[in-house]
């Protein structure tokens, strides 16, 4: 909650400063977001024209034509120009449509999950600020979904910037208890999972929000190993994967974006994942610090291993993010990092975009991004970039199903 600004008192002590400089920026952030987004407005996401429609279902563009004007299928939209535009959730009735139609061909249609094969749990980790954690969360979350997978985001950033992408604003939106700290904690007023999801305006995509009380699990774990209330002292790190369990059925992939520190929920999201993801932009910074964070990442993991578990994770890829590849400098790290790891680091890279920036200041992903925001070609070369990304990944999610 925010400390009303009359209340604190103006003082040269540092501590005071923070504090009011802390209800200064939130009112300002408050009342900038009002201004913006008013209480009843809901984040929406763009129509896609046919071809677009064609390109993500395998279904010909003849074919939608003729459909609509037979009037069978979801109804498009006509804009101005008469150019027929469908809804993302019209463009999944159209999978469901085709794959009750032709079962043979069903996978192609509809992805999701079939008998025998788990659920994809992927954490995006590391702690250096600027390696695009979020940003690769958000666009493989929206790359997923409009490929047709059923997928759950899992905030547990306390900064809660996944959130925000989503439009759920932490400090007005998220309220007391509806974090992903509400499933995890260890008193009486823990909640199931199920009440503490929400849906998206992007079809195909639940939200689990965040805001600055997840910090309350990295707080109260402590106390409660110490105090030895639950028995098994590995209790902390399996409780998300229990968790997660609970909606299993329900996702095809789950995408936990984890906080910029390797503390208890970090632990909990490895412990979790069937598949790790590393981001890292190729500057030698940010690889000697990703080198600390694989350093502490391995003690935790002996940890888990010394309390009699085992992690269950069908790849490890490391994701470079930012990346310029006309920067000498940094195709040297990348040379390096492929040198070292192989085909650990993805092939693909994320480039460093005009495009994508501008997309995170609007909190959006490309795939959100409408004609004229931004030049056509940066766009496109942007675009290319994250799909190879996510494809991917969507590849690692398809061997280790079995599928290819």
């Amino acid at each position: 909650m925010v400390v009303p600004i009359a209340s604190i008192p103006e003082t040269s002590d540092p501590a005071d400063k923070i504090v009011r400089h802390a209800s200064l920026l939130s009112s300002h952030l408050q009342a900038r977001r009002q201004q913006m987004y008013p209480p009843d407005a809901q984040k929406s996401l763009r129509f896609f024209m046919t071809h677009e429609v064609s390109k993500l279902t395998s279904i010909p563009e003849s074919t939608l034509k003729l459909m609509s004007n037979e009037g069978k299928g979801p109804v498009p939209a006509r804009l101005e120009n008469n150019h027929r535009a469908y809804t993302l959730a019209q463009i999944n009735e159209l999978r469901e449509l085709f794959a009750s139609q032709k079962p043979a061909e069903a996978l192609r249609y509809l992805p999701h999950r079939r008998e025998g094969e788990h659920l994809q749990i992927l954490a995006v980790a590391n702690f250096k600020g600027g390696s695009a954690k979020t940003t690769t969360s958000a666009h493989l979350a929206h790359y997923l979904a409009l490929s047709g997978y059923r997928v759950l985001a899992i905030d547990l950033d306390p900064q809660a910037s996944l959130s925000a992408m989503f439009g759920a604003q932490p400090e007005m939106d998220v309220q007391q208890n509806e974090t992903i700290y509400a499933a995890l904690r260890y008193d009486d007023e823990r909640r199931p999972i199920q009440e503490i999801i929400r849906k998206t305006y992007f079809s195909g995509i639940d939200l689990i929000p965040g805001n600055i009380e997840v910090m309350e699990y990295e707080h109260e774990t402590p106390r409660v190993l110490a105090q030895k209330l639950n028995g098994s002292q590995s209790i902390f790190f399996e409780r998300l994967r229990l968790v997660i369990a609970e909606v299993e059925n329900d996702y095809d992939v789950v995408i936990l974006d984890t906080p910029p520190s390797l503390g208890f929920l970090t632990l909990g999201a490895i412990y979790a994942a069937t598949g790790l993801l590393v981001t890292v932009h190729p500057a030698m910074l940010d690889v000697m610090s990703m080198s600390q964070f694989l350093l502490m990442m391995g003690d935790l993991i002996s940890v888990i291993r010394d309390a009699g578990a085992e992690l269950h994770q069908d790849f490890l890829r490391y994701v470079v993010t930012r990346h310029d590849p006309n920067d000498q400098s940094q195709v040297h790290v990348v040379s390096m990092l492929r040198h070292l790891f192989a085909e650990d680091v993805l092939t693909p890279t994320a480039v460093e975009s005009a495009a994508i920036e501008t997309a995170g200041l609007a909190k959006r992903t490309l795939y959100e991004l409408e004609t004229g925001n931004v030049g056509a070609a940066t766009v496109k070369r942007a675009r290319e970039s994250i799909d190879a990304v996510n494809g991917r990944i969507v590849d690692l999610i398809a061997e280790s199903w079995g599928r290819i």
